[in-house]
């Protein structure tokens, strides 16, 4: 299969690239909004945009601009969104306060979960049967989808916004950071459940805002981009001790995606750029330029 590489961002834009030689091939206006953040099914037919109010999806393997179909029913941004690995149900929260489960077959009636704040992130256990969120008072919810509640809450540091979450690709780890640089990691024991989270190291990865954080696929390595202008990558088998920094971006780094080997990064930023990183010489490959205002989000799937 090809590779994706997809960015979109304040100028209402969603741009794909040719990874290689950084030529945008395709330009689709999602006139509605900005767009928060993008995910690529795992099929690879679809790609979600998270925006205002809404997600609409739309065809990777077509020319047809207009989007697919469309998720109403949040009243904020839309912060994130997650499909099940079968691509039949997609997860979404938003700085509404919920968290909405959609058949991607129906999308009119969601199964819905409230926070009492706004919800920065949500993630799907590998498991397929859990759902973990953090929220802007510092939260982080474990929610049961069998059960339909939420089994437990943990606040690492009470009125501190949780920006971002990850949980590795084998239920082993998660991962959390806030608005003041922190990041927390747990070990999850039990890797077919989330019911036991062990808290095993807590760092300072940035001097401000922590916007995500990303395991890789492989669980070897951790991402953190900043508001400090910066990407980080952190070593989980050496205790998570700095590996490198990306260095480069004018702006805010806002989201990141890890190559399917590990061994590159893409990065985008209010500086209107996303970049490709070479991780073993922590210099960019490829920039991709066009976008007019921030990028701010940015899938890839290189499988």
């Amino acid at each position: 299969m090809s590779v994706l590489l997809v960015s979109a961002g304040y100028d209402h834009t969603i741009r794909f690239w040719e990874a290689l030689t950084g030529v945008c091939s395709r330009t689709i206006q999602h006139s509605d909004s900005q767009v928060n953040r993008l995910q690529i099914t795992n099929d690879k037919k679809l790609l979600a945009a998270a925006g205002h109010l809404n997600v609409k999806l739309y065809d990777i393997n077509t020319t047809n601009p207009n989007p697919v179909g469309s998720f109403e029913g949040h009243k904020g941004n839309v912060t994130s969104v997650s499909f099940q690995q079968d691509n039949r149900w997609m997860v979404t929260s938003s700085e509404d306060g919920t968290i909405k489960v959609w058949d991607v077959r129906s999308p009119s009636v969601p199964r819905n979960y409230k926070h009492n704040a706004p919800v920065n992130e949500v993630v799907i256990h590998p498991n397929q049967g859990e759902l973990i969120s953090c929220d802007r008072d510092g939260n982080i919810r474990i929610w049961d989808l069998g059960e339909n509640q939420c089994t437990h809450q943990i606040t690492p540091e009470e009125d501190v916004s949780l920006e971002s979450l990850s949980i590795a690709s084998d239920g082993s780890m998660l991962a959390a950071a806030n608005d003041r640089g922190n990041c927390y990691i747990w070990e999850m024991p039990n890797h077919t459940d989330a019911s036991n989270l062990k808290p095993v190291k807590t760092f300072s990865a940035h001097e401000t805002y922590v916007t995500r954080v990303l395991l890789s696929s492989d669980v070897k390595h951790l991402a953190t981009c900043s508001a400090d202008q910066s990407a980080r990558i952190w070593s989980v088998e050496n205790g998570f001790q700095r590996e490198c920094a990306l260095e480069g971006h004018q702006r805010w780094v806002w989201d990141c995606a890890f190559s399917a080997d590990s061994a590159y990064l893409v990065t985008a930023s209010s500086d209107h750029y996303v970049r490709l990183w070479d991780l073993s010489t922590r210099e960019i490959v490829r920039q991709y330029g066009g976008h007019h205002k921030g990028a701010i989000c940015v899938a890839l799937d290189d499988v």
